[in-house]
């Protein structure tokens, strides 16, 4: 807990983004990253949703026509969490799921640009 206190101080207060909070999220669609969309040709349907929440890194580009190509809020554990700063959409919001003591050593990290 001491751990966590620690990085709370270190981490700016921040809303959600004002497209976001604007939405009144009336259709919201969660996309696993298990591959049961492949062949499905849903990819229009799931663009529709106002909200569509990403699991983990699954990949978009190559597999547009069965999971769309819209993301609001990607969600992962640290090590899913893509490498390169371009890999970030700007229009989409990425959560880290932080739920193993090695987690907060990386967000640790991340906040200070250390090495783990």
């Amino acid at each position: 807990s001491d751990k966590l206190k620690d990085l709370l101080e270190l981490l700016p207060e921040h809303d959600l983004p004002e497209e976001l909070k604007s939405k009144h999220c009336k259709r919201c669609v969660v996309v696993g990253s298990g591959g049961i969309l492949h062949g499905s040709e849903l990819g229009h349907l799931l663009n529709q949703f106002d909200i569509v929440i990403r699991l983990n890194d699954a990949p978009v580009q190559g597999y547009t026509d069965h999971v769309g190509n819209k993301t609001t809020i990607r969600m992962t554990y640290p090590e899913g969490a893509p490498f390169s700063e371009h890999e970030y959409p700007p229009a989409s919001l990425f959560v880290a799921v932080l739920f193993k003591g090695v987690d907060f050593n990386w967000l640790q990290a991340m906040v200070k640009n250390e090495t783990l």
